[in-house]
C-alpha cells in the first residue's frame, strides 16, 4: 500500500511539474510575441532595436524560473549566443554588446559547462574588449569546477591564463593559471597537454617581457571592432605600451613599437 502511495504521488508531482513547466514556457512564449522578440524582419530593418529585444529576451531569461533545469537552459543560452556571434552582418554594424550579458547568464545557471568557457571568454575579452570581465566570469567557474566534476575544467585555466598574457600582461597570474592547467589536466584523457601548459609557464619565468604579443592582441581587438569605445581603449591600451599610432598611404591606421636597439 505504501508503495502505491509513493508511487501515485511520484506521479502526480511528475504531472504538476509537467504542467508547470508548460505554464512558464506559454508565459514565456507570450511575453516574445507580445515584445516581438526574435524577429527575423525587424533585424533585418533595425539592427539596433533587434539588439536592445534581444537583450530584454536575456533579462527575461534570467528573471525566469528553471524549476532545476539550470543545465538545460544554459544550454539554450549558449546556443542563442553563438546565434548572436555568428551573425556577422550585424555584429559588424552594431558590434558584440551583448556577449558578456551571454557570459553572465550562464555562468550563473551552469558554472560547470566547461565546454562553452574557450568560445564566450575570447569573445569578452577580443570582441567586446573586456578582458577583466571575462576572467571574472571563468573565476566564478573555476570556483565551481574541479578535474572530478568534468574532465574538461583546465580549460578555463587555459584560456583564464591568456587573457592575462595577450591582454592584460599579468605574468605571475598568466604562469599560475597555465601551472593550475597542468595539474587539473593530469590524470584525465586530456593529460597529454598537461606538460605544454607547463612549458608555457616554465616560458613566462624566463621571458616575462609581453609586450610585442600584448600590442598584437590588442591590435586585433582595435582592427576588428565597429564599436567605438572598444576601439578607444585598445587603442589607449597600444599607446601605454609605448606604441605609436600611424596612418599608412591607404588610411589604415597601424600601431607601432619603437625599434629596440
Amino acid at each position: 500500500m505504501e508503495s502505491k502511495v509513493q508511487t501515485a504521488t511520484l506521479r502526480r508531482w511528475g504531472e504538476w511539474r509537467t504542467v508547470a513547466i508548460a505554464i512558464v514556457a506559454l508565459a514565456g512564449a507570450i511575453i516574445i510575441q507580445q515584445t516581438g522578440l526574435g524577429s527575423p524582419r525587424l533585424a533585418q530593418l533595425d539592427p539596433r532595436q533587434a539588439q536592445q529585444q534581444e537583450a530584454l529576451q536575456l533579462q527575461i531569461l534570467k528573471r525566469s524560473p528553471t524549476l532545476g533545469f539550470n543545465n538545460m537552459i544554459a544550454n539554450y543560452a549558449f546556443l542563442k549566443w553563438a546565434q548572436y556571434f555568428g551573425d556577422e552582418e550585424i555584429r559588424d554594424q552594431i558590434g558584440y554588446a551583448l556577449n558578456n550579458e551571454y557570459f553572465d547568464l550562464i555562468t550563473r545557471l551552469d558554472p560547470r559547462f566547461a565546454e562553452m568557457y574557450p568560445f564566450i571568454s575570447t569573445a569578452v575579452s577580443f570582441a567586446q574588449g573586456e578582458p577583466e570581465l571575462g576572467i571574472q566570469y571563468m573565476e566564478r567557474g573555476l570556483a565551481a569546477l574541479s578535474p572530478e566534476i568534468n574532465p574538461k575544467a583546465f580549460l578555463v585555466w587555459r584560456f583564464k591564463g591568456l587573457d592575462q598574457l595577450l591582454l592584460l600582461g599579468d605574468i605571475p597570474g598568466s604562469i599560475e593559471s597555465h601551472e593550475m592547467a597542468a595539474q587539473w589536466a593530469l590524470g584525465t584523457e586530456y593529460e597529454g597537454y598537461a606538460d605544454l601548459y607547463q612549458s608555457a609557464a616554465d616560458f613566462l619565468r624566463t621571458e616575462p617581457d609581453s609586450t610585442r604579443i600584448r600590442l598584437w592582441s590588442w591590435n586585433e581587438v582595435y582592427q576588428n571592432s565597429m564599436n567605438e569605445s572598444v576601439k578607444q581603449r585598445a587603442e589607449q591600451e597600444m599607446l601605454n605600451l609605448g606604441a605609436s599610432k600611424q596612418i599608412i598611404e591607404d588610411g589604415q591606421v597601424i600601431f607601432v613599437l619603437p625599434e629596440t636597439p
